[in-house]
């Protein structure tokens, strides 16, 4: 890879490491040291994956119109004075949502622009570099995860300063080396679902991806629950922290050394709507597992098996909405995609926590349960009409 890329690569995993430490901390913090309620809990981190997607947004015009160099700067430099801010203040609730919302906006406008930087930089690599950005973000969850349940452990006033020191390293690695990345800028490899709106030129293709997506939407939403009231959960259980934390560390080493294992597995299942099927089983085997956990172990277990059922369906969705898209709406049909993925994540942690509060984490399971049973229905239908109306 050009030394570029492994710069950015090196960003990545700095800056991935530092937010592993808090995100997978949040709901906990919020509900067993801070006293909240899961709904609350929930309804803060909706805030922080809507100003994410602002971020994105924001990052995606700033891209267009400015420097690379100054977005990517101007953005960690927010969750860098935001973290700060949750060092000092963490045990304020109300500042410490206000933090965690700008640190999701300030991340938010960063992503956008690292992954448009490396295609730009390395275009004869194609997906190659790409990957390189993703990889470095799984290996970043794994390493702050592992190291984040046990700093948790003894007090987790060293998780925000880890936190804000590690911000303060990616901002620095950016500000000392990244200037010259400007060089490089390409403009189209940055879209967003703003900047390709307009009129839908063929109607079958965008309900067959609207279709697609509402089971995409159900994945998430349960998904997400491993982040919010599942965390919480493990708490209740008197599951050490530490242990929580490596549960994620699970997730990310998993995806890192088993893209070998779902290259084999692709290469026998080819078709992306049988990967999807598959992979929402696992989903199901996962929470079904989930449900009768009392131990570390076993949900470690629906750990693993939830993670190989992400790395199947995740993928596999971009693909067919990409299969779908018409001559030059790509970038439209991806951001659909990218939208109805972080609307899952803002939405989950609310349902579960309202549910949680209201009634128990078992009713939770089941509802999940119930819902996992959609994206079979969608992933079956969402082509009739597309191919019916192809072929006349």
């Amino acid at each position: 890879m050009p030394k570029q890329i492994w710069l950015l690569v090196i960003a990545t995993t700095v800056n991935v490491t530092g937010a592993s430490f808090l995100w997978p901390l949040n709901t906990i913090y919020m509900h067993n040291e801070l006293g909240k309620s899961l709904a609350f809990a929930g309804f803060i981190l909706m805030l922080n994956q809507g100003a994410s997607i602002a971020g994105n947004l924001l990052g995606g015009i700033l891209f267009d119109k400015f420097s690379p160099y100054k977005t990517i700067l101007f953005g960690t430099g927010l969750a860098m004075t935001a973290s700060t801010v949750m060092v000092l203040l963490h045990h304020d609730i109300v500042y410490y949502s206000i933090a965690l919302i700008l640190i999701g906006f300030g991340s938010g406008i960063t992503w956008p622009v690292m992954f448009a930087m490396a295609g730009s930089i390395w275009k004869e690599g194609g997906r190659r570099a790409f990957n390189a950005i993703y990889v470095a973000q799984n290996f970043g969850v794994a390493l702050g995860a592992t190291v984040g349940g046990y700093v948790a452990s003894i007090s987790f006033n060293y998780i925000f300063i880890s936190n804000a020191i590690l911000f303060f390293s990616f901002f620095l690695i950016v500000f000392m080396t990244f200037k010259p990345m400007d060089a490089y800028i390409d403009r189209q490899m940055h879209t967003t679902v703003l900047k390709q709106q307009g009129n839908i030129k063929d109607k079958a293709a965008f309900i067959s991806l609207f279709i697609l997506c509402g089971g995409f939407l159900i994945t998430w939403i349960a998904y997400s629950q491993w982040q919010s009231t599942i965390a919480s959960y493990t708490q209740d259980l008197q599951i050490p922290l530490e242990l929580y934390s490596t549960l994620w560390a699970i997730n990310g080493f998993l995806i890192v050394l088993g893209q070998p294992f779902i290259k084999l597995l692709t290469t026998k299942v080819t078709s992306q709507k049988m990967q999807i099927y598959v992979g929402n089983t696992i989903f199901l085997i996962s929470f079904l597992i989930a449900l009768w956990s009392e131990t570390f172990s076993m949900f470690a277990i629906a750990m693993v098996i939830l993670t190989v059922g992400e790395m199947l369906v995740w993928p596999a969705v971009p693909t067919l909405a990409n299969d779908l898209a018409p001559q030059g709406r790509t970038g439209f049909y991806q951001g659909i995609v990218n939208s109805v993925g972080a609307a899952g994540r803002m939405v989950g942690p609310v349902l579960g926590g309202v549910i949680v509060d209201m009634f128990n984490i078992e009713l939770l399971f089941f509802i999940l349960l119930a819902l996992l049973i959609i994206p079979y229905i969608t992933t079956s239908m969402y082509d009739r009409g597309f191919v019916l109306t192809r072929n006349t």
